[in-house]
Protein backbone atom coordinates (compact mmCIF):
# COMPACT_ATOMS: atom_id res chain seq x y z
CA UNK A 1 0.00 0.00 0.00
CA UNK A 2 1.34 3.42 -0.96
CA UNK A 3 2.34 5.69 1.90
CA UNK A 4 2.28 8.96 -0.03
CA UNK A 5 1.95 10.70 -3.36
CA UNK A 6 5.25 12.39 -4.09
CA UNK A 7 5.55 15.14 -6.69
CA UNK A 8 8.64 15.85 -8.81
CA UNK A 9 11.58 17.78 -7.42
CA UNK A 10 11.29 21.54 -7.94
CA UNK A 11 7.53 21.24 -8.49
CA UNK A 12 5.87 24.66 -8.21
CA UNK A 13 3.19 25.04 -5.55
CA UNK A 14 1.48 28.39 -5.91
CA UNK A 15 -1.64 30.45 -5.93
CA UNK A 16 -3.08 32.59 -8.72
CA UNK A 17 -4.59 36.08 -8.78
CA UNK A 18 -5.51 38.77 -11.28
CA UNK A 19 -4.77 42.45 -10.86
CA UNK A 20 -8.30 43.83 -10.98
CA UNK A 21 -9.58 41.28 -8.50
CA UNK A 22 -6.97 42.01 -5.82
CA UNK A 23 -5.26 45.38 -6.30
CA UNK A 24 -8.08 47.76 -5.42
CA UNK A 25 -9.13 51.15 -6.80
CA UNK A 26 -8.30 50.19 -10.37
CA UNK A 27 -10.34 53.05 -11.75
CA UNK A 28 -9.13 53.49 -15.33
CA UNK A 29 -10.59 50.47 -17.10
CA UNK A 30 -13.90 49.24 -18.48
CA UNK A 31 -14.65 47.02 -15.48
CA UNK A 32 -14.56 49.91 -13.02
CA UNK A 33 -17.04 51.76 -15.21
CA UNK A 34 -19.19 48.63 -15.58
CA UNK A 35 -19.46 47.94 -11.87
CA UNK A 36 -20.82 51.45 -11.24
CA UNK A 37 -23.95 50.55 -13.22
CA UNK A 38 -26.91 49.46 -11.06
CA UNK A 39 -27.36 45.70 -11.15
CA UNK A 40 -24.17 45.04 -13.12
CA UNK A 41 -22.59 43.21 -10.17
CA UNK A 42 -24.59 40.84 -8.01
CA UNK A 43 -26.03 42.67 -4.98
CA UNK A 44 -24.48 45.85 -6.46
CA UNK A 45 -21.15 44.91 -4.92
CA UNK A 46 -18.16 47.11 -5.63
CA UNK A 47 -14.53 46.08 -5.91
CA UNK A 48 -13.36 49.09 -3.89
CA UNK A 49 -10.09 48.22 -2.19
CA UNK A 50 -10.47 44.58 -3.37
CA UNK A 51 -7.65 42.84 -1.43
CA UNK A 52 -5.65 46.09 -1.17
CA UNK A 53 -2.67 44.66 -3.04
CA UNK A 54 -1.62 47.90 -4.70
CA UNK A 55 -0.62 49.13 -1.26
CA UNK A 56 -0.16 45.96 0.77
CA UNK A 57 0.46 42.92 -1.43
CA UNK A 58 3.57 42.04 0.55
CA UNK A 59 1.48 41.07 3.58
CA UNK A 60 -0.14 38.33 1.50
CA UNK A 61 3.27 37.38 0.09
CA UNK A 62 4.24 36.71 3.71
CA UNK A 63 1.25 34.39 4.02
CA UNK A 64 2.36 32.51 0.92
CA UNK A 65 5.81 32.09 2.41
CA UNK A 66 4.33 30.88 5.69
CA UNK A 67 2.43 28.21 3.71
CA UNK A 68 5.74 27.03 2.20
CA UNK A 69 4.62 27.98 -1.31
CA UNK A 70 7.35 28.54 -3.89
CA UNK A 71 5.46 30.30 -6.71
CA UNK A 72 2.72 32.80 -7.43
CA UNK A 73 0.88 33.76 -10.58
CA UNK A 74 -0.29 37.38 -10.86
CA UNK A 75 -1.28 39.75 -13.65
CA UNK A 76 -0.30 43.24 -14.74
CA UNK A 77 -3.06 45.82 -15.02
CA UNK A 78 -2.73 47.36 -18.49
CA UNK A 79 -4.60 50.53 -17.50
CA UNK A 80 -2.06 51.27 -14.77
CA UNK A 81 0.93 50.75 -17.06
CA UNK A 82 -0.51 52.68 -20.03
CA UNK A 83 -3.09 55.10 -18.58
CA UNK A 84 -3.24 57.07 -21.86
CA UNK A 85 -2.49 55.94 -25.43
CA UNK A 86 1.27 55.64 -25.80
CA UNK A 87 1.93 57.09 -22.34
CA UNK A 88 3.55 54.59 -19.98
CA UNK A 89 3.58 55.17 -16.23
CA UNK A 90 6.93 54.04 -14.91
CA UNK A 91 5.78 54.56 -11.34
CA UNK A 92 3.28 51.76 -11.92
CA UNK A 93 6.00 49.58 -13.42
CA UNK A 94 8.18 50.36 -10.40
CA UNK A 95 5.38 49.12 -8.12
CA UNK A 96 5.20 45.89 -10.11
CA UNK A 97 8.97 45.60 -9.76
CA UNK A 98 8.50 45.87 -6.00
CA UNK A 99 5.90 43.10 -6.11
CA UNK A 100 8.00 40.75 -8.20
CA UNK A 101 11.06 41.50 -6.11
CA UNK A 102 9.02 40.85 -2.98
CA UNK A 103 7.95 37.47 -4.28
CA UNK A 104 11.51 36.51 -5.17
CA UNK A 105 12.83 37.67 -1.80
CA UNK A 106 10.41 35.20 -0.19
CA UNK A 107 11.44 32.30 -2.42
CA UNK A 108 8.39 32.58 -4.67
CA UNK A 109 8.84 32.19 -8.43
CA UNK A 110 6.58 34.63 -10.31
CA UNK A 111 4.45 33.76 -13.32
CA UNK A 112 3.04 36.93 -14.90
CA UNK A 113 -0.06 37.36 -17.07
CA UNK A 114 -0.14 40.39 -19.35
CA UNK A 115 -3.90 40.32 -19.98
CA UNK A 116 -6.67 39.21 -17.64
CA UNK A 117 -9.97 40.62 -18.99
CA UNK A 118 -9.49 44.35 -18.35
CA UNK A 119 -8.95 47.09 -20.94
CA UNK A 120 -7.81 50.65 -20.36
CA UNK A 121 -10.75 53.03 -20.65
CA UNK A 122 -9.19 54.74 -23.69
CA UNK A 123 -8.79 51.38 -25.45
CA UNK A 124 -12.40 50.41 -24.80
CA UNK A 125 -13.53 53.77 -26.22
CA UNK A 126 -11.73 52.88 -29.48
CA UNK A 127 -13.60 49.61 -29.83
CA UNK A 128 -11.43 47.41 -27.63
CA UNK A 129 -10.73 43.99 -29.12
CA UNK A 130 -13.13 44.59 -32.01
CA UNK A 131 -10.56 47.06 -33.35
CA UNK A 132 -7.55 45.50 -35.13
CA UNK A 133 -5.42 48.40 -33.84
CA UNK A 134 -5.54 46.73 -30.43
CA UNK A 135 -3.11 44.06 -31.67
CA UNK A 136 -0.33 46.62 -32.08
CA UNK A 137 -1.36 48.42 -28.89
CA UNK A 138 -1.06 45.17 -26.96
CA UNK A 139 2.28 44.36 -28.54
CA UNK A 140 3.66 47.76 -27.49
CA UNK A 141 2.33 47.32 -23.96
CA UNK A 142 3.89 43.83 -23.78
CA UNK A 143 7.25 45.14 -25.01
CA UNK A 144 7.35 47.96 -22.47
CA UNK A 145 6.29 45.72 -19.61
CA UNK A 146 8.72 42.90 -20.36
CA UNK A 147 11.64 45.29 -20.80
CA UNK A 148 10.82 46.82 -17.41
CA UNK A 149 10.23 43.56 -15.52
CA UNK A 150 12.00 40.83 -17.44
CA UNK A 151 14.95 40.53 -15.10
CA UNK A 152 12.50 39.54 -12.35
CA UNK A 153 10.28 37.15 -14.31
CA UNK A 154 11.10 34.25 -16.61
CA UNK A 155 7.58 32.86 -17.19
CA UNK A 156 4.89 34.85 -18.99
CA UNK A 157 1.28 34.33 -19.99
CA UNK A 158 0.17 36.54 -22.84
CA UNK A 159 -3.58 36.23 -22.28
CA UNK A 160 -5.81 34.53 -19.75
CA UNK A 161 -8.89 32.55 -20.81
CA UNK A 162 -9.54 34.33 -24.12
CA UNK A 163 -12.61 32.20 -24.81
CA UNK A 164 -14.14 32.95 -21.41
CA UNK A 165 -13.75 36.65 -22.17
CA UNK A 166 -15.30 36.14 -25.60
CA UNK A 167 -18.19 34.03 -24.30
CA UNK A 168 -19.10 36.31 -21.39
CA UNK A 169 -18.78 39.54 -23.37
CA UNK A 170 -20.02 38.67 -26.90
CA UNK A 171 -22.11 35.50 -26.54
CA UNK A 172 -23.84 35.74 -23.15
CA UNK A 173 -23.49 39.52 -23.04
CA UNK A 174 -23.11 39.75 -19.27
CA UNK A 175 -19.64 41.33 -19.21
CA UNK A 176 -18.68 44.56 -20.94
CA UNK A 177 -19.23 45.43 -23.75
CA UNK A 178 -22.52 43.56 -23.10
CA UNK A 179 -23.06 42.18 -26.59
CA UNK A 180 -24.73 39.07 -27.95
CA UNK A 181 -23.27 39.20 -31.42
CA UNK A 182 -21.65 36.15 -33.02
CA UNK A 183 -20.46 38.15 -36.04
CA UNK A 184 -18.71 40.72 -33.83
CA UNK A 185 -17.18 37.89 -31.78
CA UNK A 186 -15.30 36.43 -34.76
CA UNK A 187 -12.92 39.38 -35.29
CA UNK A 188 -12.42 39.61 -31.51
CA UNK A 189 -11.29 35.96 -31.52
CA UNK A 190 -8.89 36.62 -34.42
CA UNK A 191 -7.51 39.80 -32.85
CA UNK A 192 -6.85 38.02 -29.56
CA UNK A 193 -5.03 35.24 -31.42
CA UNK A 194 -2.92 37.70 -33.41
CA UNK A 195 -2.19 39.72 -30.27
CA UNK A 196 -1.02 36.59 -28.49
CA UNK A 197 1.27 35.77 -31.43
CA UNK A 198 2.65 39.32 -31.50
CA UNK A 199 3.28 39.29 -27.76
CA UNK A 200 4.88 35.84 -27.91
CA UNK A 201 7.34 36.95 -30.59
CA UNK A 202 7.98 40.27 -28.83
CA UNK A 203 8.70 38.71 -25.43
CA UNK A 204 11.20 36.32 -26.98
CA UNK A 205 12.86 39.20 -28.84
CA UNK A 206 13.28 41.04 -25.54
CA UNK A 207 14.03 37.99 -23.41
CA UNK A 208 15.20 35.03 -25.53
CA UNK A 209 15.24 32.48 -22.73
CA UNK A 210 11.80 33.34 -21.34
CA UNK A 211 9.06 30.74 -21.17
CA UNK A 212 5.90 32.11 -22.78
CA UNK A 213 2.41 30.65 -23.04
CA UNK A 214 -1.23 31.42 -22.33
CA UNK A 215 -3.84 30.11 -19.90
CA UNK A 216 -6.81 28.30 -21.44
CA UNK A 217 -10.01 27.46 -19.59
CA UNK A 218 -11.35 23.98 -20.29
CA UNK A 219 -14.92 22.87 -19.62
CA UNK A 220 -14.73 19.27 -20.93
CA UNK A 221 -18.05 19.35 -22.74
CA UNK A 222 -19.53 15.87 -23.27
CA UNK A 223 -22.93 14.55 -24.32
CA UNK A 224 -25.54 14.22 -21.60
CA UNK A 225 -26.94 11.05 -23.16
CA UNK A 226 -24.03 8.86 -24.26
CA UNK A 227 -26.12 7.05 -26.89
CA UNK A 228 -27.59 10.25 -28.39
CA UNK A 229 -25.63 11.36 -31.49
CA UNK A 230 -26.94 14.93 -31.44
CA UNK A 231 -25.86 15.42 -27.82
CA UNK A 232 -22.43 14.21 -28.92
CA UNK A 233 -22.46 16.59 -31.91
CA UNK A 234 -23.34 19.63 -29.75
CA UNK A 235 -20.70 18.75 -27.16
CA UNK A 236 -18.02 18.27 -29.82
CA UNK A 237 -18.95 21.59 -31.44
CA UNK A 238 -18.53 23.39 -28.12
CA UNK A 239 -15.22 21.63 -27.42
CA UNK A 240 -13.99 22.59 -30.88
CA UNK A 241 -14.93 26.25 -30.53
CA UNK A 242 -14.01 26.80 -26.89
CA UNK A 243 -11.24 24.29 -26.21
CA UNK A 244 -9.54 23.31 -29.46
CA UNK A 245 -9.80 26.08 -32.07
CA UNK A 246 -7.44 28.41 -30.21
CA UNK A 247 -4.90 25.75 -29.25
CA UNK A 248 -4.54 24.28 -32.73
CA UNK A 249 -4.04 27.74 -34.24
CA UNK A 250 -1.08 28.24 -31.90
CA UNK A 251 0.27 24.79 -32.82
CA UNK A 252 0.30 24.96 -36.62
CA UNK A 253 -0.60 28.60 -37.38
CA UNK A 254 -3.77 27.72 -39.31
CA UNK A 255 -6.87 29.91 -38.97
CA UNK A 256 -9.70 27.37 -39.05
CA UNK A 257 -13.46 27.87 -39.55
CA UNK A 258 -15.34 29.89 -38.53
CA UNK A 259 -12.37 32.28 -38.15
CA UNK A 260 -10.95 31.50 -41.58
CA UNK A 261 -10.57 28.76 -44.14
CA UNK A 262 -7.22 27.36 -43.13
CA UNK A 263 -5.04 30.39 -43.87
CA UNK A 264 -1.51 30.08 -42.50
CA UNK A 265 -0.36 32.85 -40.15
CA UNK A 266 3.34 32.20 -39.46
CA UNK A 267 3.73 34.12 -36.15
CA UNK A 268 1.10 31.86 -34.59
CA UNK A 269 2.83 28.56 -35.38
CA UNK A 270 4.37 26.97 -32.28
CA UNK A 271 3.65 30.13 -30.29
CA UNK A 272 3.70 28.57 -26.84
CA UNK A 273 6.47 27.08 -24.72
CA UNK A 274 4.17 25.38 -22.20
CA UNK A 275 0.50 24.51 -21.70
CA UNK A 276 -1.47 26.51 -19.12
CA UNK A 277 -4.61 24.69 -17.96
CA UNK A 278 -7.39 26.42 -16.02
CA UNK A 279 -9.81 23.72 -14.87
CA UNK A 280 -12.83 23.95 -12.60
CA UNK A 281 -15.57 21.69 -13.92
CA UNK A 282 -17.10 19.81 -16.80
CA UNK A 283 -20.40 20.39 -18.62
CA UNK A 284 -22.87 17.86 -19.96
CA UNK A 285 -24.62 18.97 -23.15
CA UNK A 286 -28.15 18.17 -24.30
CA UNK A 287 -28.96 18.91 -27.92
CA UNK A 288 -31.10 21.94 -28.72
CA UNK A 289 -32.14 23.15 -32.18
CA UNK A 290 -31.33 26.72 -31.14
CA UNK A 291 -28.17 27.96 -32.97
CA UNK A 292 -27.78 30.75 -30.39
CA UNK A 293 -26.84 28.06 -27.85
CA UNK A 294 -24.56 26.36 -30.38
CA UNK A 295 -27.16 23.60 -30.55
CA UNK A 296 -26.74 22.50 -26.97
CA UNK A 297 -27.83 23.37 -23.45
CA UNK A 298 -25.30 22.80 -20.68
CA UNK A 299 -25.95 21.25 -17.30
CA UNK A 300 -24.16 19.39 -14.56
CA UNK A 301 -24.58 15.71 -13.90
CA UNK A 302 -27.93 15.12 -12.11
CA UNK A 303 -26.26 13.22 -9.27
CA UNK A 304 -23.10 15.35 -9.01
CA UNK A 305 -21.83 17.07 -5.91
CA UNK A 306 -21.97 20.80 -6.61
CA UNK A 307 -20.10 23.83 -5.34
CA UNK A 308 -21.57 27.04 -3.92
CA UNK A 309 -24.07 28.91 -6.07
CA UNK A 310 -23.43 31.92 -8.26
CA UNK A 311 -25.92 34.00 -10.18
CA UNK A 312 -26.72 31.11 -12.52
CA UNK A 313 -26.76 28.36 -9.92
CA UNK A 314 -23.92 26.07 -8.81
CA UNK A 315 -20.54 27.17 -10.12
CA UNK A 316 -18.97 23.76 -10.63
CA UNK A 317 -19.45 20.04 -10.15
CA UNK A 318 -17.05 17.67 -8.44
CA UNK A 319 -15.23 15.95 -11.28
CA UNK A 320 -11.52 15.70 -10.41
CA UNK A 321 -10.97 13.05 -13.11
CA UNK A 322 -11.24 15.89 -15.62
CA UNK A 323 -7.83 17.19 -14.59
CA UNK A 324 -6.24 13.83 -15.41
CA UNK A 325 -8.09 13.73 -18.74
CA UNK A 326 -6.91 17.22 -19.73
CA UNK A 327 -3.29 16.54 -18.88
CA UNK A 328 -3.36 13.39 -20.97
CA UNK A 329 -4.96 15.29 -23.88
CA UNK A 330 -2.34 18.05 -23.70
CA UNK A 331 0.47 15.49 -23.54
CA UNK A 332 0.26 15.16 -27.34
CA UNK A 333 1.89 18.59 -27.78
CA UNK A 334 5.11 17.60 -26.06
CA UNK A 335 5.30 20.75 -23.92
CA UNK A 336 5.53 21.24 -20.14
CA UNK A 337 2.17 21.64 -18.41
CA UNK A 338 1.19 24.00 -15.61
CA UNK A 339 -2.18 23.98 -13.87
CA UNK A 340 -2.55 27.74 -13.92
CA UNK A 341 -5.92 27.75 -12.10
CA UNK A 342 -7.93 25.20 -10.14
CA UNK A 343 -10.28 25.69 -7.22
CA UNK A 344 -13.90 26.14 -6.21
CA UNK A 345 -16.12 28.63 -4.38
CA UNK A 346 -16.70 27.25 -0.88
CA UNK A 347 -17.54 29.88 1.70
CA UNK A 348 -17.61 27.51 4.69
CA UNK A 349 -14.68 25.39 3.47
CA UNK A 350 -16.53 22.13 3.98
CA UNK A 351 -15.71 20.88 0.45
CA UNK A 352 -12.41 22.49 -0.53
CA UNK A 353 -10.01 20.18 1.38
CA UNK A 354 -11.46 17.08 -0.27
CA UNK A 355 -11.74 18.74 -3.70
CA UNK A 356 -8.15 19.90 -3.46
CA UNK A 357 -6.85 16.47 -2.47
CA UNK A 358 -8.90 14.69 -5.12
CA UNK A 359 -7.71 16.99 -7.91
CA UNK A 360 -4.10 16.67 -6.82
CA UNK A 361 -4.52 12.90 -6.74
CA UNK A 362 -5.62 13.03 -10.38
CA UNK A 363 -2.73 15.34 -11.20
CA UNK A 364 -0.34 12.85 -9.62
CA UNK A 365 -1.92 10.11 -11.75
CA UNK A 366 -1.18 12.19 -14.84
CA UNK A 367 2.43 12.68 -13.82
CA UNK A 368 2.80 8.95 -13.19
CA UNK A 369 1.39 8.38 -16.69
CA UNK A 370 4.19 10.48 -18.18
CA UNK A 371 2.72 13.99 -18.31
CA UNK A 372 5.36 16.68 -17.78
CA UNK A 373 3.43 18.69 -15.19
CA UNK A 374 5.66 21.24 -13.48
CA UNK A 375 3.38 23.28 -11.26
CA UNK A 376 -0.03 23.80 -9.69
CA UNK A 377 -1.52 27.25 -8.97
CA UNK A 378 -4.56 27.20 -6.72
CA UNK A 379 -7.26 29.79 -7.32
CA UNK A 380 -6.88 31.63 -5.02
CA UNK A 381 -5.01 32.76 -1.91
CA UNK A 382 -7.56 35.23 -0.46
CA UNK A 383 -11.22 35.73 -1.33
CA UNK A 384 -11.31 38.28 -4.13
CA UNK A 385 -13.71 40.28 -6.28
CA UNK A 386 -15.20 37.72 -8.68
CA UNK A 387 -16.19 39.87 -11.65
CA UNK A 388 -19.98 40.09 -12.11
CA UNK A 389 -20.41 37.80 -9.07
CA UNK A 390 -18.86 40.44 -6.82
CA UNK A 391 -18.06 39.15 -3.34
CA UNK A 392 -20.52 36.29 -3.55
CA UNK A 393 -18.18 33.48 -4.62
CA UNK A 394 -15.43 32.76 -2.10
CA UNK A 395 -12.45 30.93 -3.63
CA UNK A 396 -9.80 31.82 -1.05
CA UNK A 397 -7.64 29.67 1.15
CA UNK A 398 -8.07 32.69 3.43
CA UNK A 399 -11.45 34.27 4.11
CA UNK A 400 -11.54 38.03 3.59
CA UNK A 401 -13.73 40.70 5.11
CA UNK A 402 -13.56 43.37 2.35
CA UNK A 403 -14.65 46.14 4.72
CA UNK A 404 -11.94 45.54 7.32
CA UNK A 405 -9.39 43.67 5.14
CA UNK A 406 -9.18 41.04 7.89
CA UNK A 407 -7.94 37.66 6.67
CA UNK A 408 -8.77 34.36 8.37
CA UNK A 409 -7.05 31.14 7.38
CA UNK A 410 -9.41 28.37 6.39
CA UNK A 411 -8.61 24.72 7.09
CA UNK A 412 -7.75 24.32 3.41
CA UNK A 413 -4.92 26.86 3.82
CA UNK A 414 -3.25 24.65 6.41
CA UNK A 415 -3.78 21.62 4.18
CA UNK A 416 -2.30 23.27 1.10
CA UNK A 417 0.62 24.56 3.12
CA UNK A 418 1.35 21.06 4.39
CA UNK A 419 1.18 19.66 0.84
CA UNK A 420 3.64 22.29 -0.37
CA UNK A 421 5.98 21.66 2.57
CA UNK A 422 5.95 17.89 1.92
CA UNK A 423 5.95 18.27 -1.88
CA UNK A 424 3.23 15.65 -1.85
CA UNK A 425 0.30 14.11 -0.03
CA UNK A 426 0.92 11.77 2.86
CA UNK A 427 -1.57 9.17 3.92
CA UNK A 428 -1.75 10.81 7.34
CA UNK A 429 -2.50 14.23 5.85
CA UNK A 430 -5.28 12.84 3.70
CA UNK A 431 -6.73 10.90 6.63
CA UNK A 432 -6.80 14.09 8.70
CA UNK A 433 -8.54 16.33 6.15
CA UNK A 434 -10.58 13.86 4.05
CA UNK A 435 -10.69 10.41 5.67
CA UNK A 436 -13.16 8.91 3.21
CA UNK A 437 -11.03 10.05 0.29
CA UNK A 438 -7.92 8.59 1.92
CA UNK A 439 -9.35 5.09 1.60
CA UNK A 440 -9.90 5.65 -2.11
CA UNK A 441 -6.54 7.26 -2.87
CA UNK A 442 -4.36 4.90 -0.89
CA UNK A 443 -6.15 1.63 -1.48
CA UNK A 444 -4.52 -0.90 -3.78
CA UNK A 445 -4.99 0.05 -7.42
CA UNK A 446 -6.25 3.56 -6.67
CA UNK A 447 -4.03 5.09 -9.33
CA UNK A 448 -4.98 2.67 -12.07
Amino acid sequence: MAQGLNFPDKFLWGTATSAYQVEGNTRNNQWWDFEQQPGAIWHNDKSGLACDWWRNAEQDFDRMQQLHLNAHRLSIEWSRVEPEPGVFDHRALDRYREMLGGLRARGLEPMVSLYHFTNPRWLEARGGWENAETIIRFQNYARTTVKALGDLCQTWLTVNEPLVYLAQSWFRGIWPPLKQDFLAALPVFRHLLYAHAAAYQTIHACQPHAQVGYASAFRLFSGLRPDHPMDHFAAELKRYLFDHLWIWATVDGKIRPPLGVGQYYPPLANSFDFIGINYYTRDLVRFSPNPLTLFGNEQFSPDAELSDNGRDGPYSEYYPEGLYQLCREMQQFGKPIYITENGLPDRDDDQRPRWLLAHLHQLHRAIEAGCDVRGYFHWTLVDNFEWHEGWNLRFGLFALNPATQLRTARASAHLYGAIAEQNGISQELCAKFAPKLADKIFSAGAAD
